[in-house]
């Protein structure tokens, strides 16, 4: 990954639009409301923001796009806080009030607050939208680690203190298949279709290379989505509810954007609805979205039931 020159942040589809009047709690550090910035917890500013964005090419960060004074968005910044000391800086928990810092606000596109969105080696990656219990939240930091290690940043965050604690040697990461490094170095060079034929020619060679699928399949839906036009594609979809292709553009946008439940809700729906070709169009996609998402998320095997059912 590259890190870019400034925060140049399009993260549409990640968020929902929703209230922001509901119950209110005082400002942080008061009786009843979210706990002070301390720990591995930092509140960042409009001015602060491009130290934030570098900084995560030495550990991943976590943003909470939030209203301070929100009952809801003060829950989840102490339920973040809690495990951002809890995991001991491998991130950091960055604030930003989007009343307050509304040049991030627009770098992330934020339609709706609480919103928490990682920021990896310079690179935006929607987590979720809205309230969360600790065992979901645990959930999402741990496949998050699980990528950022994977891509070389396993630094720590500094404390409140502002140190750095000691870092354990980095393991030596046995090399890539060829074609993996291949489609690796592609996607480096933002070459989505090469990366794409590396996958395929590695699955040519052989079938049972999970990972190779899942690569494939995750390349296929970025350069389906690059060009996309958000609201274009969800005028197309709501003005045309049955028609196949719509749904799949939009359904493609929400798992770009993380809303994995609504891209699985949209083509199951239609599944039952259909028959013949498009039925198998539905089929095959939805297979390419479980690859993306992992079998270890609990929402793909409750899908597969479904489709199961639907099918047959």
């Amino acid at each position: 990954m590259s890190q870019p020159s400034g925060p140049q942040f399009d993260v549409r589809g990640a968020v929902d639009l929703s209230a922001l009047q509901r119950p209110t709690v005082p400002p942080p550090g008061e009786d009843g409301g979210a706990p002070v910035a301390s720990g591995y917890v930092v509140d960042v500013t409009d001015a602060s923001f491009q130290s934030l964005v570098e900084s995560s090419a030495r550990f991943p960060v976590v943003v909470l796009l939030w209203v301070p004074t929100d009952e809801a968005n003060a829950r989840l910044a102490a339920l973040l806080g809690a495990l951002a000391d809890r995991y001991q800086g491998r991130f950091q928990l960055a604030r930003v009030d989007v009343n307050a810092q509304q040049a991030v606000a627009r770098a992330f596109q934020v339609q709706g607050a609480p919103t928490v969105v990682a920021v990896l080696q310079g690179q935006p990656i929607p987590l979720f939208q809205g309230e969360a219990d600790a065992e979901q939240v645990a959930q999402v930091l741990d496949q998050l680690l699980a990528a950022a290690e994977q891509n070389g940043v396993t630094g720590r965050a500094p404390g409140a203190a502002g140190a750095v604690p000691e870092e354990a040697p980095e393991p030596e990461l046995p090399p890539l298949p060829p074609l993996h490094q291949a489609a690796y170095d592609a996607i480096e060079r933002d070459d989505l279709e090469g990366a794409a034929q590396a996958y395929r020619q590695a699955l040519k060679e052989d079938p049972r290379d999970t990972d190779a699928k899942a690569g494939l399949a995750q390349m296929e839906l970025l350069v389906r989505t690059r060009d996309m036009d958000l609201q274009a594609v969800r005028a197309a979809a709501a003005a045309a509810p049955d028609d196949v292709s719509a749904a799949l553009d939009v359904a493609d946008l929400d798992l770009a954007g993380g809303k994995v439940d609504d891209a699985f809700g949209r083509l199951l729906d239609l599944v039952r609805a259909t028959s013949g070709d498009d039925r198998e169009r539905l089929r095959v996609r939805l297979l390419d979205y479980f690859e993306i998402v992992g079998p270890t998320d609990p929402r793909v095997p409750k899908a597969r039931g479904i489709l199961l059912s639907a099918l047959y």
